[in-house]
């Protein structure tokens, strides 16, 4: 017995080893030198042609006499019943079948073996077509038309059979019975197809009211646009101009929301033109425009573009093509009705045709796109739309009440808890303002500040109020700026500048001493210079030493040691331009100490980043630059030699030292000059 790892058991006694192919061993090539002979692809397929033997056919029978002829019948009878013993569901063998007893002339046994089939698989339409054909060809009509009948009766869906059991009747001359027929299977309501077919029928005998009446009955079976613009064109044909309008306007009141509707206008539009109707196809046109969704208007728009060029003057033809670019803006806004960019440029061409009930309905259409999300950054390009809404309205319609309106509604869309736009309310207050209205002005900013205070809000108050000269609104609104943002160094000089032009130099200087108290500050710097400018204009040189002193106390940055010693070389000078010239010998001492103050300075200054702040090289190399230039632009420095001195490697680490001998040296030969200046 075999094992079972070779035993299987789909194949039998078998084992996997006798069911192996074995392959013979290819031989091996030892010469492989091409052979001097070369045989073609050609050649091969010649020779297996020539060689190849002739085909084994069995022989041709004879039959002689009527018992043969009986034998073969029953023979061949015989396979044919068995093989549909064997397979009763395969129908080329009832085919085959029936044909054979069809060739020998056996119409009865054929047309049983049919029946035999159809009983078998009614459903098989082919059957039917095979079954009416042998009926037909053999000349059986009234069979044939009872094999028809059943089939259309069974099988009404099948428009292949209605077309065939009509078309025999046609070929017979039997037009009653084919439009009989007809009539039955339109009973069943068939595709467009069809019924075309039943009026093409009609009109080959000329019966015009029964196609009519064919398509009316069509229209109602398949209402669509297809089979309306077949009725009109059926009409035209005939010369029937007012029923074909009346066919395209029955299309259009009942399929103006249709799919398919661009192409219903067209048509109508077009059949207008050929009726020399142009006003008629421009309404239409029109019509359909305002109508049709602007996605599939498409066509639509072309054709109108091309009807304006060909009839239209120079107005149409402008307006045809404002109408293809408002389309196109159309399709962009429907598909993404957040891109701003696009309703600005739709608005900006209803702008340019001027139409102001349209240019409205734009307006309020981009404006009802509210952005999705309470983030300033999605607002940004949407409120510039409520804006260019509201100077349309006041500018171009000249309506206040509804600019009025406008600003209102935006003012309460924006979520001011949030996030605010200065530009707005800025926008409305001067909108107010031009129309004289100073109190909804105030009441507009003065909502702004409560609500969402921003500088630029602050800032324009305060200019509207100087303008208007109220001198005491100015100051109360700079004490509400501070107290919003109290480390704002602008508003604080501002206010101070304020006062200073008003000749209340102590309400200023109280102001400045105010702002440099405060612990936070945005721009520091800015705040001292303009204090310490302030002070220098009004001539009080100990306050703004005093000030150069606290500022020091604060930050050592070598621009304010700078700073301090320019002031001090420039009151030197200026102290000595408004001295007069008797007293000038007198007061020479004091002079000299101004002087010497400057470099006490930098000397400070130098002591500071050599002590304290080692680190800051660079701050300290300026410092000397400076220090150097001011000195030379302010006095001489006394005989100075140039000098060459070598420095070795081994001398590397008292670099730092020589610079400083260096330094105390120039320093003592300037005391040495200024003692002898002075004896």
């Amino acid at each position: 017995m075999a094992s079972g790892k070779d035993s299987d058991r789909t194949l039998g006694y078998m084992t996997r080893k006798d069911t192996e192919v074995k392959l013979p061993r290819p031989t091996r090539v030892k010469n492989k030198t091409p052979a001097p002979v070369q045989i073609t692809a050609e050649q091969i397929l010649r020779e297996a042609r020539e060689r190849q033997e002739a085909e084994i056919r069995p022989p041709k029978q004879k039959i002689t006499d009527s018992t043969e002829l009986s034998d073969y019948r029953l023979r061949r009878r015989k396979e044919f019943e068995d093989k549909i013993r064997r397979a009763r569901w395969n129908i080329q063998v009832w085919m085959k079948y029936a044909q054979w007893e069809e060739s020998q002339k056996d119409y009865a046994r054929a047309r049983s073996v049919w029946e035999r089939a159809i009983e078998g698989d009614y459903r098989n339409h082919t059957l039917w077509l095979k079954y009416a054909e042998f009926e037909m060809k053999n000349k059986f009509v009234n069979s044939a038309r009872n094999v028809w009948d059943r089939a259309v009766t069974l099988l009404p869906r099948v428009d292949q059979l209605w077309y065939k059991y009509i078309h025999m009747e046609e070929i017979l001359g039997n037009i009653a019975g084919a439009r009989q027929i007809f009539e039955r299977w339109m009973q069943w309501s068939p595709d467009q197809q069809g019924w075309l077919s039943f009026i093409k029928f009609e009109l080959r005998y000329n019966e015009i009211e029964r196609a009519r009446s064919i398509y009316e009955r069509f229209v109602l079976c398949h209402p669509k646009v297809s089979a309306y613009i077949r009725f009109a064109k059926f009409e035209m044909k005939g010369g029937e101009v007012a029923r074909a309008r009346h066919v395209y306007e029955r299309a259009t009141e009942k399929l103006a929301d249709d799919e398919e509707a661009e192409t219903l206008f067209v048509a109508f539009a077009e059949f207008e033109e050929r009726c020399k109707e142009p006003e008629r196809a421009r309404f239409i046109y029109k019509f359909a425009l305002d109508h049709i969704p602007k996605g599939r208007a498409e066509d639509l728009y072309k054709k109108f573009v091309a009807f304006e060029k060909q009839y239209g003057d120079k107005e149409g033809i402008e307006d045809a093509i404002v109408g293809k670019r408002r389309f196109q803006y159309e399709d962009e806004v429907r598909k993404n009705p957040l891109n701003y960019d696009s309703w600005f440029d739709y608005v900006r061409l209803e702008e340019t045709v001027g139409n102001k009930d349209r240019i409205r309905e734009i307006y309020e259409r981009a404006i009802a796109n509210i952005p999705p999300a309470e983030e300033k950054r999605y607002w940004q390009r949407y409120i510039y739309l409520w804006i260019n809404y509201a100077l349309y309205e006041e500018i171009e319609t000249e309506d206040v009440e509804r600019t009025r309106d406008v600003y209102r509604e935006c003012l309460k869309l924006i979520p001011h808890s949030k996030f605010s736009f200065a530009k707005i309310w800025l926008h409305a207050a001067q909108f107010e303002i031009r129309q004289l209205n100073l109190a909804g002005a105030r009441q507009i900013l003065g909502n702004a500040i409560g609500k969402a205070p921003k500088d630029k809000i602050f800032k324009k108050y305060i200019e509207i109020e100087l303008q208007l000269g109220n001198i005491d609104r100015c100051r109360k609104l700079y004490e509400r700026y501070l107290e919003w943002s109290p480390e704002n160094c602008y508003a604080w000089s501002k206010y101070a500048e304020l006062e200073r032009s008003l000749a209340e130099t102590e309400r200023a200087r109280a102001i400045f001493e105010l702002a440099i108290s405060q612990p936070a500050l945005d721009m520091p710097e800015l705040l001292w210079k303009a204090y310490i400018d302030f002070e220098i204009a009004e001539g009080e040189l100990e306050r703004t030493r005093a000030l150069y002193e606290r500022l020091l106390d604060r930050t050592k940055h070598y621009k304010v040691w700078v700073s301090f010693a320019k002031f001090e070389a420039s009151s030197a000078e200026q102290e000595e331009d408004e001295e007069e010239e008797p007293q000038e010998e007198i007061d020479a001492t004091e002079r000299k100490k101004e002087c010497i103050r400057q470099p006490e300075i930098f000397e400070r200054a130098n002591s500071y980043y050599k002590d304290s702040a080692p680190e800051l090289k660079e701050e300290r190399a300026t410092l000397l630059e400076d220090w150097l230039n001011m000195e030379t632009n302010f006095g001489n420095l006394g005989m100075y030699e140039e000098y060459i001195d070598y420095l070795y490697p081994e001398e590397s680490q008292t670099t730092n030292l020589k610079i400083l001998e260096a330094a105390y040296k120039w320093k003592k030969q300037k005391l040495a000059s200024s003692e002898e200046d002075y004896d």
